[in-house]
């Protein structure tokens, strides 16, 4: 069972939502659809589902052209950010809704019910009216109306981002669990790359309706292929320094330099850019070597155990996130601190020279 997009594209209004894309899932895998809003998530997974139709591109489905089929005719379940339950109808009536329309026995439709409602841990509320449920519950019940379809794919659009921080950590946990139940295809879309570090599988990262790269989770965010994926797989995004090489070293500014290893020490003499994780901005150096810059701090947020800290550097903007509650004066002068063997080094085109761990300090 595979779903293959082959040169798809959507044009709405003149402007164009999804370039040309090529995609392939397999069965049985989890694949998220990770950008900022209006990457074209929603878009891509409208053409997956048969709600759009593509202006170029071909959709097939386990070897079937499908581009042109009817949503209705496919085997395709889509949960939406905004959940919807029908709130007159008990749980138990809200998950056998879409199987009754497929003409099933009262007697399959009682087994297959309960099947999922275990499986999403609803049992005991299948008596219950959605507004009786909490957050959670009522997302667990729209959840169970789309995998009580047996559908080969399932669509789920950042399912989890109108409940609270606990609702979505405990869902979180078992999304994974469930997905492995089913053996579906799984396509969950978020803005979050946390989230999908979280969900494993495979990544597409999207930006402007491009999937700038597509892969497993872990490969996608420690090596990605240009600026543009290593920016939005970074919550917040990931700063940018200009800097030159110049025989076996890169100077960084502020009197930094590290010495190169590796395919970088081969590189052609220039200018380049440098990539780092606002995670990697430290506060107090932690590695023997780490470079060193002086910035001026424009904004500082408390998030609960750890501090983000707005920088500029010589014009440039940068985000750390430090732990610890951190007491500092907008406008100050702050030393940071990088760890050379977190940063990645970018072309000038953007794409990606060599994956951090690179060089040493210098």
């Amino acid at each position: 069972m595979t779903l293959r997009l082959e040169g798809v594209s959507k044009i709405v209004d003149g402007q164009t939502h999804i370039f040309k894309t090529d995609l392939e899932l397999q069965k049985g895998t989890m694949n998220v659809l990770l950008g900022p809003t209006l990457a074209g998530k929603t878009s891509l997974m409208r053409l997956m589902a048969g709600l759009d139709v593509p202006n170029s591109g071909r959709i097939i489905w386990n070897g079937k052209d499908v581009t042109g089929q009817r949503v209705q005719d496919r085997k395709v379940a889509m949960v939406y950010q905004q959940f919807i339950n029908y709130p007159s109808m008990t749980v138990y009536e809200n998950i056998a809704s879409p199987i009754k329309l497929m003409g099933k026995s009262a007697k399959e439709i009682d087994a297959a019910v309960r099947e999922t409602a275990e499986m999403m841990k609803l049992s005991p509320m299948l008596d219950r009216k959605p507004l009786e449920l909490s957050g959670g519950q009522q997302q667990r019940c729209a959840l169970a109306r789309a995998l009580v379809k047996k559908a080969g794919l399932v669509l789920l659009d950042e399912p989890l981002a109108n409940l609270d921080y606990k609702l979505r950590e405990e869902l979180r946990a078992e999304i994974p669990r469930i997905f492995e139940e089913s053996g579906a295809i799984f396509v969950y879309a978020t803005t979050e790359p946390e989230e999908a570090l979280l969900l494993g599988g495979n990544t597409a990262t999207l930006w402007k309706g491009r999937v700038t790269q597509f892969g497993p989770t872990p490969n996608v965010y420690h090596k990605p292929i240009d600026a543009t994926t290593a920016r939005v797989f970074s919550d917040p995004p990931m700063n940018f320094l200009k800097v030159v090489k110049e025989g076996n070293k890169i100077a960084f500014g502020d009197g930094q330099t590290a010495t190169m290893s590796g395919k970088v020490e081969a590189l052609t003499d220039g200018e380049y850019i440098a990539g780092f994780r606002p995670n990697h901005l430290e506060l107090t150096p932690r590695a023997a070597g780490a470079m060193s810059f002086t910035t001026k701090l424009s904004v500082s947020e408390i998030t609960g155990s750890e501090t983000f800290v707005h920088l500029d550097h010589q014009g440039e903007r940068w985000v750390g996130l430090v732990h610890g509650v951190q007491d500092l004066a907008i406008g100050q002068d702050l030393r940071v601190y990088l760890d050379p063997a977190h940063v990645y080094i970018f072309a000038q085109d953007g794409s990606l020279v060599s994956a951090a761990p690179y060089a040493e300090a210098a």
